[in-house]
């Protein structure tokens, strides 16, 4: 009878454990990262757009947004896939949007930068663009998005996007981050050649994104990645996206912040193993904050660093990870 007695006790025992493992939430299986496709009807059109909720998300935790603006040729599943993203959003926690151009709109797919109604406030593809954004920022069945913590970036034509989308919306996001793109209004038609020799004088493209801003002119940190090697949109134009968002702070800040291109505050230089050496520098307002970053990769042509496929070159730094590091030093 005892012994009889002894096992019923470690039966019970047994299947007390289990129950308790499975009320457990640490036992709950964990949620694989989702790549779904929203439609939006704007001013421009009917568009498609991507949006990534990374693995384990929980509505009801407020995670920040990034926005990304594809290039020519691709549509926002392959930027996707390219830049390697979604594992960092995993890592990090962070909703990704992946927005694409439309065939109707462009047949290369290529963001019409170029063109003066799409280089200010609530006027086609800007107003597209800030329609989306703020349609997934109020999700909230899906996400819960940290308004505060709105950024957004993109490469080529998609990052000459960014720098109008920062001059148009500056009240929208909160920092932005253009690879191999083009200071504002750099052209008025679109010209691959016209980016060999750079745009306007930036001073003076600095002053019309900052009278662009309007009301809701602010100092808008910088971001910009662009390979020495890139024949498409030459280093220059890297130096220029750089130059000319110095002075549209310079004028939100009402002359506080004067930062010269020739003097960063840091230099930076980076190796990656087997790959491209870069050289990463930063500029500084008087109170010691960063608000430009500027990396140069040696080598690299019109390719998103660290990235695969069409539009990645693996052998440079991680623009995902360096984009991230520089928006989360901000919220507004």
């Amino acid at each position: 009878m005892f012994t009889r007695f002894i096992r019923w006790c470690t039966l019970a025992v047994l299947v007390g454990c289990l129950l308790l493992f499975q009320r457990s939430p640490a036992a709950h299986a964990a949620t694989a990262g989702k790549l779904q496709q929203f439609s939006y009807l704007g001013p421009a059109g009917l568009y498609t757009y991507d949006v990534y909720t990374p693995a384990n998300y929980q509505v009801g935790t407020s995670v920040p947004l990034i926005v990304v603006l594809s290039g020519c040729t691709v549509n926002a599943s392959t930027m996707a896939a390219d830049t390697g993203m979604n594992a960092l959003a995993d890592q990090k926690q962070f909703i990704v949007a992946y927005l694409q151009q439309e065939v109707f709109a462009n047949p290369s797919l290529c963001w019409n930068f170029f063109l003066s109604i799409n280089q200010y406030r609530g006027m086609d593809e800007t107003a597209e663009i800030a329609g989306i954004t703020q349609t997934v920022e109020n999700t909230s069945s899906l996400w819960t998005i940290n308004k505060h913590r709105v950024y957004i970036t993109g490469i080529s034509s998609g990052g000459a996007m960014v720098v109008n989308m920062g001059a148009a919306y500056p009240d929208l996001y909160t920092a932005i981050g253009v690879h191999s793109g083009v200071e504002y209004q750099a052209v008025t038609a679109f010209s691959l050649s016209a980016s060999v020799t750079g745009g306007p004088p930036p001073v003076l493209q600095g002053d019309l994104a900052y009278q662009a801003m309007g009301r809701y002119a602010r100092v808008v940190p910088t971001i910009d990645i662009q390979g020495t090697a890139d024949t498409v949109v030459w280093p220059v134009n890297g130096d220029q996206v750089i130059q000319q968002w110095m002075e549209t702070d310079h004028d939100a800040s009402g002359g506080t912040y004067n930062a010269s291109f020739s003097s960063p505050a840091t230099i930076t230089s980076g190796q990656v193993s087997g790959g491209h050496s870069y050289t990463t520098y930063t500029w500084k307002n008087n109170s010691g904050q960063e608000i430009e970053e500027y990396w140069v990769v040696n080598g690299m042509g019109h390719a998103w660093s660290g990235g695969t496929g069409l539009w990645g070159d693996p052998a440079g730094p991680s623009a995902n990870l360096a984009l991230y590091n520089f928006f989360m030093r901000f919220s507004n």
